[in-house]
């Protein structure tokens, strides 16, 4: 049962994304790393556990695909801190696009439609993407060609810098709509 208003922990990893540390480790045989980062050949995990004892540290298995795995002796509390660091640090990295919107009606004038082109152009310039509307009022739905001709203008002056993500279409009973973006 989810409770509002309370913040939810992340699910667990499953077992096969989770890394295994000392005793988790159930192989025959692991490749074990020294806490300088030196190899010290293969053996059993358990004799790698006693290695890493004599240290105070863990052994974290680094890379289970490889044969045989790969552990590694250290703070697995570092590790895990560490790890967390550069997730964090990816998201952070990872490019959002954000969606502008510019909003005109059937009967906007051409120097306020050129504003709004001007404004448009800055907003794809910083990469964002930009949703032009247009808003049909009483008897102006029954004259959507002027909205699709306003559209279509607007993507003609931006073709420069944008290109069209989704041509003009009606998006519910009143409101047209066009998505433009950067070209790369």
């Amino acid at each position: 049962m989810v409770k509002l208003g309370v913040a939810t922990k992340q699910l667990p990893k499953t077992k096969a994304q989770r890394t295994r540390i000392n005793k988790e480790i159930d192989v025959p045989e692991v490749r074990v790393i020294g806490s300088d980062g030196n190899q010290l050949g293969i053996m059993s995990p358990s004799s790698a556990w006693k290695l890493a004892l004599e240290e105070d540290l863990d052994i974290v298995e680094i890379s289970p695909t490889a044969k045989p795995p790969v552990v590694k002796i250290m703070d697995f509390g570092k590790y895990k801190y560490s790890a967390s660091k550069k997730e964090k640090q990816q998201r952070r990295k990872s490019a959002t696009s954000q969606v502008k919107g510019i909003r005109l009606s059937p009967s906007t004038d051409d120097h306020d439609l050129m504003t709004k082109i001007r404004r448009a152009r800055e907003f794809l310039e910083e990469g964002a993407k930009v949703k032009a509307s247009i808003w049909f009022r009483g008897r102006m739905i029954a004259h959507q060609e002027f909205g699709t001709r306003m559209l279509e203008r607007m993507a003609k002056e931006l073709e420069d810098i944008a290109k069209i993500e989704s041509a003009p279409s009606m998006e519910g009973a009143r409101q047209m709509t066009m998505m433009l973006v950067k070209k790369s």
